[in-house]
């Protein structure tokens, strides 16, 4: 951070606002990451946490439904009766319909005269609009509020546009925060310090010396209780053009010159506006859709995605996606980027991998391995960095393996590791943008995943069927085989 991010001022009073305050993301994310930062004393000591919902309750039976709901999602060394009970002092329940103009009169009355405000939108995007212009007309709104949009943004770039357009009227850029929880991962935020902090690494971060990129999102679950909303958007629109386009943005910008949130965010754009745009001819063939099947996950029978509660047994919403990516600058001229994401995997690993350039010739023939680096940078479940080289084996000759040199982070340094979203809520608290996404970001991304989405509607195929509990479908080896590569596990 820079020195001035780090002395932002917390503000004096302060009121937190949850639109969706008891819904799924608030009960399982949010107010665990609030109540973790409470037990840590980075709370104001003025907050209030006001949770908004279309539930008829009173304050005991919304502090009954926390109590029951959000306390086992806290992680463990945060369990703390006292720390909990001040907690639960802090939060507020407010009955609201936010379509309804007549219903922000409830809130304004509990919110704290002259407080800074944070308004964070965990609904539909759909509800974005009538939200902010009743914040607006309930004169809820001063230079002092910040307001937190959720995933997804649009399901394509002219309704990303229509949402940043509506919120734009009630909000400025520098108010509005667009949050991708991975952007405040430590592990991510470390690859900046890792590119960036260190000279070993950047005089080969580029082509030639690059073989190939591969980004991994995996998770192990299936849809469960996000079905609804999952089959009207699909792994592309729910975690690829988010994530793991930032993931890349990250790996490939170039040095900023600062860490100053539009320094950073200027060179990720340029990546984004740097990516081969893809004819109809490019998705069939770089990209690859699937859909899991019944298999087993974890050990236990997992059910297809066309089994799954309320979801249409015709459906052709893909829940894997893997696709080859190119930049076109200099920096990465012919350095192919995989890009991979699905649920009911093998595991759960967010990954990205760095795979250098073949040796030009060996001297080793007594080795029937190749030559292989790689820096393998883990983001979940476990956080660590991973160099792999190669090394002699013991015993005559001049057999080689590959050994690790491995950083863990857990392990290397003492200090209590804050999750994602404790840490980006405390930033939108300190006002530093630095990691959530700017507007052109936003729609650089749809601009290239709009064409993308487009060719599979004209190709008009069936996602690939895949087992649950594995790697996905074999086309997504096959992508990487033609370029003489293979996903980390196959490797």
């Amino acid at each position: 951070m820079t020195t001035s991010e780090t002395s932002t001022p917390l503000p004096n009073v302060l009121d937190l606002v949850i639109f969706g305050g008891v819904g799924d993301l608030s009960v399982r994310k949010l107010l665990p990451a609030l109540y973790t930062a409470h037990l840590h004393h980075n709370l104001p000591a003025t907050t209030r946490i006001h949770c908004l919902g279309r539930q008829p309750w009173d304050q005991a039976a919304f502090l009954a439904f926390i109590q029951d709901k959000v306390a086992g999602f806290a992680e463990p060394k945060a369990q703390d009766a006292e720390a909990w009970q001040s907690f639960l002092q802090r939060l507020n329940y407010v009955s609201i319909d936010a379509t309804q103009a007549s219903d922000f009169a409830a809130l304004a009355t509990a919110l704290q005269p002259g407080s800074d405000r944070v308004y964070y939108l965990a609904t539909a995007p759909s509800l974005f609009t009538a939200i902010c212009a009743n914040l607006s007309g309930a004169g809820l709104i001063a230079a002092t509020s910040r307001v937190v949009l959720e995933k997804p943004l649009g399901h394509d770039l002219a309704s990303a546009r229509k949402i940043n357009d509506e919120v734009g009227r009630y909000f400025t850029e520098g108010q509005t925060f667009r949050i991708d929880h991975y952007l405040g991962k430590e592990t991510v935020q470390n690859l900046m310090v890792l590119r960036f902090g260190n000279t070993i690494f950047e005089p080969l971060w580029r082509s030639p010396y690059i073989k190939s990129v591969q980004i991994t999102v995996a998770e192990s679950v299936g849809v469960g209780s996000r079905a609804g909303f999952y089959d009207g958007t699909g792994a592309m629109r729910d975690m690829l053009q988010n994530h793991l386009l930032q993931l890349l943005c990250i790996v490939a910008m170039e040095p900023p010159v600062s860490l100053d949130p539009d320094a950073v965010r200027d060179e990720k754009l340029k990546v984004l506006r740097s990516l081969r745009p893809m004819s109809v001819a490019d998705v069939a063939r770089d990209t690859v859709r699937g859909q899991y099947s019944p298999g087993a996950s974890q050990g236990d029978a997992a059910i297809g995605y066309l089994q799954e509660d309320n979801i249409p047994p015709d459906s052709r919403t893909e829940t894997f996606v893997a696709l080859k990516a190119h930049i076109n600058n200099w920096r990465w001229a012919n350095v192919p980027i995989f890009l991979r994401t699905g649920k009911r995997m093998a595991e759960r690993r967010s990954e990205i991998v760095i795979e250098f350039a073949d040796l030009p010739f060996t001297i080793f023939s007594d080795s029937p391995r190749q030559s292989v680096n790689r820096l393998m940078i883990r983001l979940q479940p476990e956080e660590h960095i991973q160099l792999q080289m190669m090394a002699k084996e013991p015993g005559s000759g001049m057999r080689l393996r590959p050994v690790s040199l491995n950083l863990d982070l857990e392990s290397a340094f003492a200090a209590r590791r804050a999750e994602a979203y404790e840490r980006l809520l405390m930033d939108v608290i300190k006002g530093r943008l630095t990691h959530f996404m700017r507007r052109d970001e936003l729609e650089a991304a749809w601009t290239w995943v709009d064409p993308i989405l487009n060719g599979w509607a004209t190709l008009d195929e069936k996602p690939k069927a895949y087992t649950a509990g594995s790697w996905g479908p074999a086309a997504s080896s096959a992508l990487m085989a033609r370029e003489g590569s293979a996903w980390v596990e196959e490797a």
